[in-house]
C-alpha cells in the first residue's frame, strides 16, 4: 500500500537526520517516560530548527514582505475551508456527525458567500472551527501514542500520528487529483509558507524565554495531542500550538 510506503520514507527521514549525530540530554533536564529515544529526537529537532532559521523562515519573511495581510489571510482561510471538508470526515469516522454536519456547513457558507473561502463568514457565524487529522482518530479508535518523535520537517510526532501524518498526505484528494505537478507543487509549497506564516512569531518567543525549547515542545504536543483526542473532558489545556502540520 502506497501509505505504508510513506510511512516507510518517515522512518528513513528520521534515521539520515539521526546520522548527523545524536544531540545530549542537557544537563539538569530530567528524562520524560514518554521520550526514550530522546538523544536521537533532539538531534532530529536540531535539523528542524536550522532549516526552519536558515530556509523556512526568510522564506516566510519574505511572504509576510511582499504580500498585505489581507492577502495571506485570504490565503489562510483558503486553505483553512478546504481542510474543513478533511475534517469533516475525520470527525464521522470518530463518531461524532454533529461535529461533521457543522464542517460541512462551514464549507457551505464560506465557498457560498465567503468567495470560495477566502473570507471566513461561518465563525462570527456561529459555525465554530474544528479541525482533526488521522492521529487524532486513531486515538479516538483507542491506539495507543507509542513513544514520543520527533520527525524530519514535521516535527513534533509519536509513533501513532506518524503513521497518521502518512495517513493524511495519502488521503489529500486536492494533491492527488491535481494532474499538473508544477501546480501541485506550487501549491504543497504555499501551504507549507502559509502553515509556517500562522506561528511565525511563536518561536521567537520560546527562544527568548529561559527554558528548554525541545522539552518545552514536546511537553506541549504531547499534552495538545491528549486534548484533541478527549475533547478536552480533561480539563487540561494545550500549553500551545507547537507546529501547524500543512497536511491536517
Amino acid at each position: 500500500m502506497q501509505w505504508l510506503a510513506k510511512c516507510k520514507r518517515l522512518v528513513l527521514l528520521c534515521l539520515v537526520a539521526g546520522m548527523v549525530g545524536c544531540a545530549s540530554i542537557p544537563a539538569g533536564v530530567e528524562p520524560s517516560p514518554h521520550d526514550p529515544w530522546e538523544p536521537f529526537n533532539r538531534s532530529v529537532f536540531e535539523f528542524n530548527e536550522g532549516l526552519d532559521a536558515y530556509f523556512l523562515k526568510p522564506v516566510v519573511a519574505g511572504y509576510r514582505f511582499v504580500l498585505p495581510e489581507f492577502v495571506r489571510d485570504g490565503i489562510y482561510n483558503f486553505f483553512s475551508n478546504y481542510s474543513d471538508i478533511y475534517t469533516a470526515l475525520q470527525n464521522l469516522l470518530q463518531g461524532k456527525p454533529d461535529y461533521a454536519f457543522s464542517d460541512l456547513m462551514r464549507v457551505v457558507v464560506n465557498t457560498t458567500f465567503g468567495l470560495g473561502g477566502l473570507i471566513d463568514m461561518a465563525t462570527p457565524g456561529g459555525l465554530p472551527k474544528h479541525k482533526e487529522d488521522w492521529g487524532q482518530t486513531f486515538g479516538v479508535w483507542g491506539i495507543p501514542s507509542g513513544p514520543y518523535v520527533v520527525l524530519p520537517f514535521f516535527g513534533p510526532s509519536n509513533v501513532r500520528d506518524t503513521f497518521g501524518t502518512a495517513a493524511d498526505m495519502e488521503s489529500d484528494y486536492l494533491f492527488r487529483l491535481l494532474p499538473d505537478v508544477a501546480l501541485r507543487n506550487s501549491i504543497t509549497g504555499l501551504r507549507v509558507v502559509n502553515a509556517r506564516n500562522t506561528y511565525y512569531e511563536a518561536g521567537d518567543l520560546l527562544d527568548g524565554a529561559a527554558i528548554d525549547k525541545y522539552s518545552f515542545m514536546r511537553d506541549a504536543y504531547i499534552q495538545r495531542r491528549e486534548y484533541q483526542i478527549n475533547e478536552g473532558r480533561d480539563d487540561k489545556e494545550p500549553l500551545m500550538p507547537v507546529y501547524e502540520n500543512p497536511y491536517e
